[in-house]
């Protein structure tokens, strides 16, 4: 009898351990706290599927307006293989990217790619900047500190 009420008291207090526990989690837990003052992300696209860069350029838009990242981060897109589509003057992205880039985001595109596929510059909007090639930008800006974002 005693072993049966012992078992029986130390499943209930286990039971009232556990949820505890899950009430305590799921009340506190409300994302990551950004204590830090500054904040960067880089974001790489290589896709030229048009749903691909839609996704990355709301997902970037979507950490702009993330409350607890308000004034805090600094962003740049790195574009590069097919990715280039992204600042094609005949895609649909012009109007997106501008109003990214009036909110800070550096807008770059790899010069490997465009010298490899024999893209002209006057083919690419005018207001993106160039790096000399996307991965060499993926590895210092990392080496940085600089969060590596692949929507």
């Amino acid at each position: 009898m005693k072993g049966k009420v012992i078992t029986g008291l130390f499943m209930l207090m286990l039971l009232c351990t556990v949820v505890g526990f899950a009430q305590t989690q799921s009340k506190q837990f409300t994302g990551a706290k950004a204590v830090l003052k500054h904040y960067k992300a880089l974001y790489v696209l290589n896709s030229g599927d048009e749903k691909k860069i839609t996704g990355t350029l709301r997902n970037l838009k979507n950490a702009l307006d993330d409350p607890r990242l308000k004034g805090k981060l600094e962003v740049e897109l790195i574009a590069f293989s097919d990715g280039v589509a992204v600042y094609q003057k005949a895609g649909p992205f012009e109007k997106t990217l501008l109003e990214l880039q009036a909110r800070g985001v550096i807008l770059a595109q790899c010069e490997n790619t465009i010298r490899e596929r024999h893209i002209d510059k006057t083919e690419l909007f005018d207001f993106i900047s160039y790096v000399p090639s996307g991965n060499g930008e993926i590895i210092i800006r990392q080496q940085q500190g600089w969060a590596v974002v692949h929507p």
